[in-house]
């Protein structure tokens, strides 16, 4: 029997958008740059208000259709070394985040592990929120810091900073896989 979670039945909404803005956080990251420049923020708040509602939505499944993406690669990953990628994986981003008390708030952590594990049983994290109702401010934060951790988890994993990037647009235009 079919769970209402299956991927299938999920949006992939607005990938590219979502990609190019973890790869933006990302890349700001590595450049030792920890808190958003204050113009990169305004510019950025401009783009998302230009998106609308609509827009908007598309950019959030787009969020979980990375998350998913993304635990399923590591899935495979951790599974060709007999390891369970919901152990190896959701332990370290919780305490992460834990660590991470002004983007991320204690009581949106348990949400976020639940992203992840649904991820990890390969139910699309947007439709397994979507049964508790609609997202709220308090978790786009987290859902932004959710999905840069992953991409830096598998960037750390292969060595590679741009890997997780190029995953995703690899898969999104049809290109091999590194």
């Amino acid at each position: 029997m079919s769970s209402p979670c299956d991927p299938q039945h999920a949006p992939a909404g607005d990938v590219s958008t979502a990609l190019m803005l973890i790869d933006s956080r990302l890349k700001a990251i590595l450049d030792g740059k920890t808190e958003t420049d204050p113009e990169e923020k305004a510019m950025v708040g401009q783009f998302t208000a230009s998106l609308g509602p609509r827009g908007a939505k598309d950019v959030l499944d787009g969020a979980c259709t990375l998350i998913y993406m993304f635990m399923q690669w590591l899935r495979m990953a951790y599974e060709e070394h007999d390891k369970d990628v919901i152990a190896c994986v959701v332990p370290d981003l919780v305490a992460t985040m834990r660590m991470m008390p002004r983007s991320v708030r204690p009581e949106v952590i348990p949400t976020m592990a639940g992203l992840l594990v649904a991820a990890g049983t390969g139910l699309s994290p947007s439709l397994w929120r979507e049964q508790y109702g609609f997202w709220t401010k308090d978790e786009m934060n987290p859902l932004e810091a959710t999905t840069l951790l992953l991409a830096e988890h598998i960037n750390r994993l292969t060595d590679d900073p741009d890997f997780a990037t190029r995953l995703i647009t690899n898969a999104l235009y049809g290109q091999d896989e590194d």
